[in-house]
């Protein structure tokens, strides 16, 4: 009988810098309020681009158009065992996209568990950092690759034809 699959759950994050500032979004977490950049999780059919074109959406109220590939991060993130919960053991499997976004749209609530928005400069977000404000370390690590100017073609990312095909019904 052979171990079951490991399988990392893919996560989607927009990089957001206007006027030496990023878009983070303040947001409810297990471990308290905590700082992130716009980001979730992949769904099913759907590409990296429009993932993250949908989760900034839903977290900001602004529409984000991606300009470039900053990176893909791997991470590992352990919590406790807690009030009756058994403890976690999640990798975390990240595409970070820069871009722009445009005003917040009026009227359109955000997605449940976020706060709000707010813009910081990259030292403020090193001292949240330092602060353990940040819910996870890929939030200042996007903000630094993308501060010392790394870029890759947003075509890195392939999604073949294959994903937006029906499940299959067992």
């Amino acid at each position: 009988m052979s171990a079951p699959r490991w399988s990392p759950s893919v996560t989607v994050a927009a990089i957001v810098e206007a006027d030496g500032r990023y878009l983070l979004v303040e947001e409810h977490t297990p471990e308290g309020l905590k700082l992130n950049n716009p980001a979730g999780h992949l769904d099913p059919a759907e590409s990296p681009l429009q993932g993250v074109v949908r989760e900034t959406l839903e977290e900001t109220a602004r529409h984000f158009t991606p300009d470039a590939l900053v990176g893909v991060y791997l991470s590992r993130f352990q919590r406790p065992a807690r009030a009756g919960r058994p403890p976690q053991d999640v990798t975390y499997l990240r595409f970070a996209f820069c871009g722009e976004v445009g005003a917040p749209e009026p009227g359109r609530t955000l997605d449940t568990g976020i706060v709000g928005t707010l813009w910081l400069t990259l030292d403020e977000l090193r001292a949240a950092h330092a602060q353990g404000r940040l819910r996870s370390p890929l939030v200042m690590r996007c903000a630094e690759d993308h501060a010392a100017g790394r870029r890759l073609p947003l075509d890195t990312v392939t999604t073949d034809a294959s994903v937006y095909t029906p499940e299959i019904k067992g």
